[in-house]
């Protein structure tokens, strides 16, 4: 008989618990308007109904995603004259800055052009250098880019540089302490055990640019999907090279760049940051010559920016869309745009690794594959391990920076492209690409058995918030 109340009992604490659990995650999930992804909101149930011990501190640790939506949002000016491209009037009412004007762009074509270039940026710093990544290697690469802030701190230049609190536990970073000593202001974005139990562990900071003179006479930024480590740029003690995409420029477009660090910086190191400047809604306008826009996603953000500008790009394609991508799990929206537009007869190519660095996103990128393949979608797996972020849109439109077209990316991260307007830039990311697609081979995907059927299954599911 005891053993039958202390069961019941045990039961009914169990449902109490589980009913206590969904009750939180409902209730902070309005209060905090956390718009969540459907896959996503149907995880956490039922994670949150099988193992309530083990979900509802999950979700204390991981359950923030966003930053609180306006009840109104800002209505975008009419611009006077011509209207914008679809692609800067989207922007625009995401909230992003309007385009800037910028100059002498230059695309790096391997990882030696890339490394040279950082150098020539670094070494052209007269008053500051700002430098935000996920991740600097204690290695050849990431030692030599201290040397350098060492030397250019010691001549009198304000150096900042900020990595994310996850990339310095991925891969050990460099030794600090002489730079430190030498002026270079350095910090983490954020601590794991910082945010632990702030909702936003898994809230992660992948932006990736070097800004030198921001607000001198010549200011350059650095800019794309490397991270200062030595598999970014040519590979160091076994370890592979990885081929990736970053690029440099300078003009007024660094000013956004600078904006954005200023306010993740003033984030990083708890400051105030309300008196950092934000774009204000602006009139979509594209100005004569060549011209760009930062475009920021992430929690600091109330729309999922690349997220949208990619489905919404999907739709507005005439010709081609050209993606480059090192994961490609896309939710269903996206896969939907994509397979229609392809369906309309515009040639659309992936472009992706053979085999990435990450057994997950692999597993999980196979039913994607399948239903592109179905619609006519063109498929390239890279030889080597491709690391570079690209989309690019008939001549209207090229994406390139730190997201991959991945859910952590799209809808977690805190991310950065630059959008280049005009067929001149666009012309030229597209070059890129195709220099890149003629050395993978095609790819046909198969029918797979039930047993990896269920596996593609299991992981998606799961694997929505890692």
């Amino acid at each position: 008989m005891n053993t039958g109340l202390t069961a019941i009992y045990g039961l009914t604490l169990h449902g109490l618990i589980t009913m206590l659990a969904l009750l939180l995650y409902v209730v902070a999930s309005h209060a905090l308007h956390q718009r969540r992804h459907p896959a996503a909101a149907i995880a956490w149930v039922l994670f949150i109904v099988l193992v309530p011990y083990v979900a509802l501190p999950s979700f204390l640790v991981f359950g923030s995603r966003k930053q609180l939506r306006p009840s109104v949002l800002p209505r975008i000016p009419e611009a006077a004259g011509n209207p914008a491209p679809w692609a800067v009037q989207t922007a625009a009412a995401l909230g992003q800055p309007a385009p800037s004007t910028y100059r002498d762009l230059s695309l790096h074509a391997d990882g030696s052009e890339a490394l040279a270039a950082l150098w020539r940026v670094i070494d052209a710093a007269e008053e500051s250098i700002a430098i935000c990544s996920f991740i600097v290697g204690r290695d050849a690469v990431g030692d030599a880019v201290v040397a350098r802030l060492v030397a250019k701190a010691k001549a009198g230049v304000r150096i900042r540089v900020m990595v994310d609190g996850w990339g310095q536990l991925m891969r050990r970073p460099p030794d600090m302490r002489l730079a430190i000593r030498a002026g270079v202001q350095y910090a983490v974005f954020v601590s794991v055990w910082r945010v632990l139990f702030r909702a936003r562990s898994n809230l992660r900071d992948h932006r990736k640019m070097v800004i030198v003179d921001a607000y001198g006479r010549r200011p350059l930024l650095w800019c794309g999907g490397r991270n200062l480590a030595s598999e970014y740029f040519g590979g160091e003690r076994g370890r592979a090279a990885w081929q990736d995409l970053t690029f440099d420029l300078g003009g007024e477009l660094v000013t956004q760049a600078i904006e954005l660090f200023e306010r993740d910086w003033a984030y990083a190191n708890r400051l105030d940051r309300e008196g950092l400047s934000r774009s204000a809604a602006q009139p979509a306008v594209l100005p004569p010559g060549a011209a760009a826009q930062v475009v920021a996603s992430g929690p600091d953000q109330v729309d999922d920016t690349v997220y949208t500008l990619l489905v919404t790009s999907a739709y507005q394609a005439r010709t081609r869309i050209q993606l480059c991508t090192p994961y490609f799990v896309p939710d269903s929206a996206l896969l939907m745009a994509l397979s229609l537009a392809a369906r309309r007869g515009v040639v659309v190519d992936v472009l992706i690794p053979a085999r990435s660095n990450h057994r997950m996103s692999d597993i999980a990128r196979r039913r994607a594959l399948r239903t592109l393949a179905a619609t006519g979608v063109r498929i390239w797996l890279a030889p080597q391990m491709l690391h570079a972020k690209l989309a690019v849109i008939d001549d209207t439109l090229a994406l390139a920076g730190s997201a991959n077209i991945d859910s952590r990316s799209l809808f977690l991260n805190y991310e950065l492209m630059v959008a280049f307007h005009g067929a001149a830039a666009v012309g030229r990311f597209a070059a890129w690409y195709e220099r890149e697609r003629v050395l993978a081979t095609r790819h046909q995907p198969t029918s797979p058995g039930l047993l990896a059927d269920v596996a593609e299954g299991l992981v998606l599911w799961a694997g929505f918030q890692l």
